[in-house]
């Protein structure tokens, strides 16, 4: 199959001298982009000199992770796209196995490989692990990690499996699925747009797998890190837009109203933590949300399956039951 390995770029020219070449050296099956978005240091120049091979996509601005990718992949004539970060370092081989299932899965549409962390290479990685799950309310999670608990990785999700999302750190999706679906949706910016583009497929009847014979490591908010107020106020402004979108009518706003309590209690706890510039993010979250309601609503499919969820609540199950396993939820030893 014809696939495109695309590297979203923003004055990440110390990612690209530590990461591109993993990319380069076990990819002989992809053409390789880099799609920058308008950066101003030296990556594109060291991409001319050091990696001639790989095709440089320019975006006119910093378009963020969903328009930078839509820009670019208008360039791109492929069978699959691979979105990597450029903190991702691939190991040999691991294109293979996403090949052949695409190859023999006409119906899967979006594949995600095991992902583990750079740093601590036993571990799983927080941005996607052994692939993405949420509950009732919108709160992602992941086999391997819940909220900020991260698993060892001891071979317990050594399988291919259905997930309900799959990670934007490294992502695989049909490029027909992806156009049918319009690609990411702009508005998000960065941030939980491939759980909103996996849950439209999943309303429109795709599959999305995760399959471990292919691993990567990623070094997690190389761009944004962990704990920035931008993160904060991303994350909750685009769940909710997520939710309004995809969830199905009749359960609507019971759910919008549920989750928008339980960020009102997060951001007490900020306040408590003496983390004002996260309260702060918060409540322009909201504050955004519902200058975009409106225009988010229309965007609605036909359908939406109202079997989109595993459990009612990760939060009551990690911190109040205390159970911080994928495997713990549903009693696996």
């Amino acid at each position: 199959m014809n696939i495109a390995v695309v590297i979203l770029n923003w004055n990440g020219i110390l990612l690209l001298e530590k990461f591109l070449p993993s990319v380069v050296n076990y990819s002989p099956q992809a053409t390789i982009y880099v799609a920058d978005n308008a950066s101003t240091d030296d990556s594109i120049s060291y991409i001319k000199v050091f990696f001639p091979s790989v095709q440089i996509i320019k975006n006119e601005s910093n378009l963020g992770f969903a328009s930078g990718y839509n820009e670019a992949l208008k360039h791109i004539d492929a069978e699959i796209y691979a979105l990597v970060n450029s903190d991702i370092e691939v190991t040999e081989n691991w294109l293979k196995p996403i090949l052949d299932t695409f190859e023999n899965e006409p119906k899967t549409a979006i594949i995600q490989p095991k992902i583990l962390d750079y740093k601590r290479k036993e571990y799983f990685e927080y941005a996607g692990a052994a692939g993405g799950f949420i509950d009732e309310y919108g709160y992602p999670f992941c086999r391997g990690r819940i909220f900020d608990t991260l698993e060892k990785d001891n071979g317990q999700y050594d399988d291919t499996r259905e997930i309900f999302w799959a990670s934007g750190a490294c992502f695989f999706i049909r490029s027909s699925v992806y156009k049918t679906l319009n690609g990411f949706d702009d508005d998000f910016f960065a941030h939980q747009e491939e759980i909103d583009l996996c849950w439209r497929a999943f309303n429109k009847g795709y599959k999305i797998k995760y399959n471990s014979g292919s691993v990567v490591y990623h070094v997690g908010g190389a761009t944004l890190q962990q704990g920035h107020p931008m993160k904060t106020y991303l994350n909750f402004r685009n769940s909710l837009l997520m939710l309004t979108k995809n969830l199905p009518k009749e359960q609507l706003y019971r759910i919008l109203l549920g989750r928008m309590l339980l960020d009102g209690i997060a951001g007490i706890q900020f306040l408590t933590q003496g983390k004002f510039k996260h309260f702060w993010a918060i409540l322009k979250a909201h504050g955004s949300f519902y200058t975009l309601f409106s225009d988010n609503y229309k965007k609605r499919n036909e359908f939406q399956e109202s079997a989109y969820y595993t459990v009612k609540s990760i939060v009551y199950i990690y911190f109040i039951r205390k159970l911080k396993a994928f495997n713990d939820l549903f009693g696996i030893k």
